[in-house]
């Protein structure tokens, strides 16, 4: 393999951040130059994860010049708001940058007004790098493949999103099942809310119980879920999404349900057509008939397991999905994007195995 890609880490004391460099430190194309963190400036990786020590790299406060002085492209693992910022400097610098961020995602600035840039239903506060937008790819490899390779800079999806369109986007796209009605319900390990301490996360209160969360419409994946839907399914749509909080650590399973645009439709074209949209795709498993997608099978991995079926009894098309929400729902994919935006093979670094028990 040619020279290593040198590339910079920004958010590196999160949880996704310590996955980015979990994965990047054993990939073939590419070295970690430069690790940043605000909360942990001046400290070094294995003091903030252990379980990393050996990589033996200091922490810095963000800069843009030292980024671009020392990398080609840069990870930007932020919480919303204050990622796009980061962004727009590291993109005037001629960085390419994937953000794990939501501040990419929404191509429409008044939407991200509306679900991020204020509070409740009302717009809020303007986009902070709006002229970025038009620039930024969508990066979900198994819808927009041709779109991330060569790009600039990759929105990386959120957890909750790629489970469900994986599940449910070829359906739509095929126009297997109607795009009205969607129910997308969906659970996710603790650490998709982030290493920040909260009482919702606290052993004793999530550790015996499983809970929805930010119900009616108001958790800030709904439109993500629903623009990405909305394209394969040819028009706008809206969902009814619902996420649940599971006492374990890493995990998402997606459960779309919808309404067959034939009920007449031989009861195994569905799965049929998932084994047909995701035909040679390297991260997505669909299923054998009878089985059934679990979390348990896909940790520590960038794997999918999808698959779905027909419900004769009431008529309902259920397609279900399965990922590890810190690695194909977060910092794997990104890694996945990155690898097509720098032309290397999809798969480098990312082969491995799931961890089971």
């Amino acid at each position: 393999m040619t020279e290593r890609v040198p590339i910079a880490i920004v958010g590196a004391s999160g949880y996704t951040g310590a996955e980015l460099m979990r994965l990047c430190a054993r990939h073939p194309g590419v070295a970690i130059a430069h690790v940043m963190a605000k909360r942990a400036a001046g400290q070094r990786v294995g003091d903030v994860f252990p379980h990393l020590a050996a990589l033996d790299l200091p922490i810095d406060a963000f800069d843009a010049d030292a980024v671009a002085a020392r990398a080609k492209l840069a990870f930007a693992a932020l919480p919303h708001g204050e990622s796009a910022p980061i962004v727009a400097a590291l993109r005037e610098r001629g960085v390419i940058v994937l953000d794990l961020s939501a501040d990419f995602r929404l191509r429409d600035p008044a939407a991200w007004s509306t679900w991020y840039g204020g509070h409740g239903a009302t717009a809020g506060d303007a986009h902070p790098a709006g002229g970025l937008l038009a620039s930024a790819v969508y990066g979900l490899p198994e819808r927009h493949r041709a779109a991330v390779r060569g790009a600039q800079l990759v929105a990386v999806p959120g957890c909750y999103p790629t489970a469900a369109i994986l599940a449910a986007a070829p359906l739509l796209a095929a126009g297997l099942v109607d795009p009205d009605g969607l129910i997308v319900d969906a659970k996710s390990g603790v650490s998709g809310a982030g290493r920040s301490p909260s009482q919702a996360t606290h052993l004793p209160e999530a550790g015996e119980g499983i809970r929805p969360y930010k119900v009616g419409g108001t958790h800030r994946h709904t439109p993500e879920i629903e623009q990405e839907l909305g394209l394969a399914a040819g028009r706008e749509l809206r969902v009814l999404f619902t996420p649940h909080l599971v006492p374990m650590s890493r995990g998402i399973l997606a459960c779309v349900y919808a309404r067959p645009s034939d009920a007449s439709r031989p009861t195994e074209a569905y799965r049929a057509e998932l084994a047909r949209a995701y035909a040679g795709e390297p991260f997505v498993d669909v299923l054998a008939p009878g089985a059934l997608p679990d979390t348990a099978h896909v940790r520590g991995s960038n794997r999918a397991q999808v698959t779905a079926v027909f419900d004769l009894r009431t008529g309902m098309v259920l397609a279900m999905s399965a990922i590890d929400n810190l690695v194909k729902g977060a910092a794997g994919q990104a890694v996945q994007c990155m690898n097509l935006v720098l032309g290397l093979p999809e798969t480098t670094g990312l082969d491995q195995l799931a961890i089971f028990p």
